[in-house]
């Protein structure tokens, strides 16, 4: 019998990764998302809220239950990840094979079945796939991140054997033991409490109490997250973009400054002035992009609710 259709497992492998916040949230680069992954980029998404009367994702209000968010991801993966799996891979694929292009592709859009692991597949290599798979496509804006490291790891090793890992989960929750290994989304997250004054304690990948309690503290400055202690897929987006607003500020106002100055100086223009202004420009952008990220810092310390 030819697989066209995800398993049960294969399901749970990606929510484990994905998680299921059902309240929207900002993802990393600013785009409002809730449940498995949902954004209004996607067609069966945006048809599948309107029928719920959702038709626009609003980050900290718009809210869906758990069962909507199960009914929608069934739609989603039927209409647009399953169908793109089976169309470009060998008829002879197996289960594991089927749920593991599909955690990739869900993740990384359906047009990732025409980049080089796929033609791999295509071509009989599956232990080449694999291995491509588990060392590419784990960036976002050049910057390697360690959940998509690992969820590679993991789709490429459940490509390969069939193992259906969920270590790697992007919810994390407080142990009292140390792991034996360090948790690399913990310890990323540990670094940016520490940037933001959050004290988490030792930064050793461990979820223990006290980076509970750092969570919990951040949380509840954010009152669009859920004051929890868990390190979900909500808490983590708005910690990641937390930081690449620092970043952003720091590496564009200063390139944009540094460029034009420098620009400026060869054609014998008052460069200070352009510098200036170039920086002013920069520095607006960043401001723009990240206007929830400072809306939040200044009502936070008027004493007022952060709204998202």
């Amino acid at each position: 019998m030819t697989i066209k259709t995800t398993s049960d497992h294969g399901r749970a492998f990606m929510r484990c990764h994905e998680g299921n916040p059902l309240t929207c949230y900002l993802d990393p680069v600013g785009v409002p998302t809730i449940g498995t992954g949902f954004t209004m980029r996607s067609a069966a998404v945006r048809k599948a809220l309107a029928a719920l009367g959702i038709k626009k994702l609003v980050p900290g209000k718009t809210k869906i239950t758990s069962e909507q968010s199960d009914a929608i991801f069934a739609v989603v993966l039927a209409d647009e990840f399953e169908p793109a799996v089976v169309a470009s891979s060998p008829k002879s694929r197996t289960q594991h094979q089927m749920d593991a292009a599909v955690s990739a592709i869900y993740n990384l859009g359906a047009g990732a079945m025409q980049w080089t692991w796929a033609d791999l597949w295509r071509a009989g290599d599956i232990k080449g796939a694999a291995a491509y798979l588990g060392s590419h496509y784990n960036s976002a804006d050049g910057k390697k991140l360690p959940g998509l490291v690992r969820r590679r790891k993991e789709e490429a090793e459940l490509f390969l054997s069939g193992r259906y890992s969920s270590v790697g989960g992007v919810v994390k929750e407080s142990t009292p033991k140390p792991p034996r290994k360090p948790d690399a989304v913990v310890k990323e997250a540990q670094e940016i409490l520490t940037s933001k004054g959050f004290n988490p304690g030792a930064t050793d990948g461990w979820m223990g109490e006290k980076t509970r309690e750092a969570i919990i503290a951040y949380q509840e400055a954010h009152p669009h997250l859920e004051a929890d202690g868990i390190l979900g897929p909500a808490t983590l987006s708005q910690l990641r973009r937390d930081a690449k607003a620092l970043r952003d500020a720091a590496t564009k106002g200063a390139g944009s400054a540094v460029g034009s100055g420098a620009l400026a100086f060869a054609a014998g223009l008052p460069w200070g002035w352009i510098a200036a202004g170039a920086l002013l420009l920069a520095l607006g952008y960043v401001a723009y992009r990240y206007r929830d990220v400072i809306a939040r810092r200044w009502n936070t310390w008027r004493g007022k609710e952060a709204a998202v």
